[in-house]
């Protein structure tokens, strides 16, 4: 394959009314998909989008009108915190973008279905969500059972970063790897890659080739291609980097303001070459991020970030220790296998419910849809994805994986730790949309539904207030049937089966009379929520509980009220 030029591949390769795969991870981003927006920018191109995950960057084809429809599972910012963006929030409310929702294995099982060139695919998500009306899912009785089916999703082409091709454009990857390599072998045209470096020969790292050359279209030797994202390279020929929040952080917050048209053209449309992008960024920035890639590199940021251990715990940190203490006891009841993080505060509360889980005597294993099993979250860092938590892992692999297989799987009891915007009587998740009641867009479903759907038991970890704990969800992310436990700041409610409906069972500590704390907490309920004969009295939240997830999180990007 001849070397090429970045330029070049995406404007030989890349048409008007393609569909554009950008393949998500444990990289979220590429100098490819950046090089996309910088030729079709303004041209109205009417791309559809199919992205497992936006994250803040993906506002990029939404200013430059390149998107028509978005394909997807995640549309939302990243960091600092998972929050909705407000350009993905308007294409969709005023119909500019058509977006089609998926859960993160369902979007997988599509590509994989396309990629193997079937008819359809079986699924275990989606079933008893609103994203079941899509077109491309159907439910059908056949002889061995009732099945959910998933349609196929073939791009015209992909782009991806890589660690390492050959000069045949043979690409090696490390995992953990989310989505995988299907959208690459699905894509009808083939795959654009960017690279760190081609080498001469890639038969030492056989066993992390994924991607033949046949399927690739060109490849372009662009170290640092995935900034802002990180790359984990293991014993690849290449060196790796981390992730770069401080530049996530910096184009989230230029999407909210008046000068975003000059961010972007600092940024993107002025910046012709990889070459630029790097010498940009400096020696000083590039150096940082290389050190960043080191196991024990979480030792600067503790070291440069020292929690504050002397105040007293906030809303959020006491919904965190409760929810983990509800988690611990019920992996302890159940003897389960593992438990899988969701985003945000919930991601916490799972790290310090296994923690607590473990004094017990659990031998439970931490698991996230990336594709690790067994890992250890490493101090400083509240990221599910910190690319420092990869090594720390017994296995890495991916969602087909994670959460195809050990989340629900023959053999493993999972319990699902998760977040919401929204939470219903019957403990149904809405974390994707308001738009029907007058409100917002959220986020999306992430791996949420696929957890949820089929986890031995899910605790979910909020804020009580009547926005957040209504009757009846308007928009169903994940069926709450394995919802159980809902725990807040002022109370936890628990299901009693599957089809039940929430109760008020235990308020928080406090110094005012237990019915009081009740009344408190149904007057914070969107409605009329039933009590337990019996309501118990949770145990106080003090400075040395919240300590560990102030260790985690040192910076608040969680924890700190907003």
């Amino acid at each position: 394959m001849e070397p090429e030029t970045l330029e070049s591949a995406i404007g030989r390769h890349v048409v008007a009314g393609d569909s554009v795969h950008i393949v998500v991870g444990h990289t979220r981003w590429s100098a490819a998909a950046r090089e996309l927006v910088r030729q079709w920018w303004g041209r109205d191109p009417g791309f559809t989008l199919v992205m497992l995950s936006l994250s803040s960057l993906g506002a990029l084809f939404f200013r430059g009108g390149l998107v028509r429809k978005v394909v997807t599972g995640y549309s939302g910012d990243t960091f600092p915190n998972f929050t909705p963006n407000p350009w993905f929030q308007g294409a969709y409310r005023d119909g500019t973008v058509e977006v089609e929702h998926w859960s993160f294995l369902a979007f997988a099982q599509r590509l994989e279905a396309a990629a193997r060139d079937l008819p359809a695919i079986v699924t275990r998500s989606i079933a008893g969500s609103s994203m079941a009306t899509n077109d491309a899912y159907t439910e059908i009785d056949t002889p061995f059972g009732a099945v959910g089916l998933l349609a196929p999703l073939a791009p015209d082409v992909a782009l991806l970063h890589a660690p390492v091709a050959d000069r045949a454009g043979n690409i090696a990857f490390h995992p953990p790897m989310l989505e995988g390599v299907w959208g690459a072998l699905a894509a009808r045209r083939g795959c654009i890659v960017t690279v760190e470096r081609i080498v001469d020969d890639l038969r030492p790292w056989s066993h992390l080739v994924r991607i033949p050359a046949h399927k690739v279209l060109a490849v372009v030797e662009a170290p640092l291609g995935a900034h802002p994202g990180g790359l984990f390279c293991g014993d690849l020929p290449v060196e790796g980097y981390g992730e770069d929040y401080e530049f996530w952080v910096e184009a989230r917050a230029a999407t909210r303001r008046d000068d975003y048209d000059d961010w972007i053209r600092e940024w993107v449309l002025d910046v012709a070459t990889q070459e630029q992008w790097v010498a940009k960024l400096g020696d000083a920035r590039v150096a940082e991020l290389r050190a960043k890639a080191a196991p024990d590199s979480w030792r600067t940021d503790e070291a440069a970030h020292i929690p504050d251990l002397e105040s007293e715990p906030n809303a959020w940190e006491r919904a965190a220790v409760m929810g983990a203490r509800a988690l611990a006891a019920r992996v302890v009841d159940v003897d389960a296998h593992a438990v899988l993080a969701g985003a945000g505060v919930a991601n916490l509360a799972a790290w310090l419910g296994v923690a607590l889980a473990r004094e017990q005597g659990s031998a439970v294993e931490l698991t996230a849809e990336i594709g690790l099993w067994g890992y250890d979250a490493v101090p400083a860092d509240p990221f599910v994805l910190n690319h420092r938590n990869f090594p720390t892992a017994t296995m890495l692999g991916d969602a087909a994986l994670v959460l195809g297989a050990l989340v629900g799987g023959a053999g493993t009891r999972t319990i699902g730790c998760l977040g919401g915007a929204q939470i219903d009587r019957f403990g149904n998740i809405n974390s994707t949309s308001l738009l029907d009641q007058g409100g917002p867009f959220l986020v999306g479903s992430g791996g949420g539904n696929d957890v949820g759907s089929v986890a031995v038991d899910n605790v979910v970890i909020a804020l009580l207030a009547p926005q957040r704990f209504v009757a009846d969800c308007s928009y169903i992310t994940t069926p709450g049937r394995a919802v159980r436990t809902l725990v807040t700041d002022l109370a936890t409610f628990e299901k009693p089966s599957d089809d039940g409906v929430l109760t008020l069972t235990a308020v928080a500590a406090g110094a005012d009379p237990v019915a009081e704390r009740v009344a408190r907490a149904l007057a914070a309920c969107g409605w009329d929520v039933p009590i337990a004969e019996r309501v118990r009295e949770l145990a106080p939240v003090t400075r040395t509980d919240v300590a560990p997830l102030r260790r985690w999180d040192p910076r608040g990007w969680f924890l700190r009220e907003r």
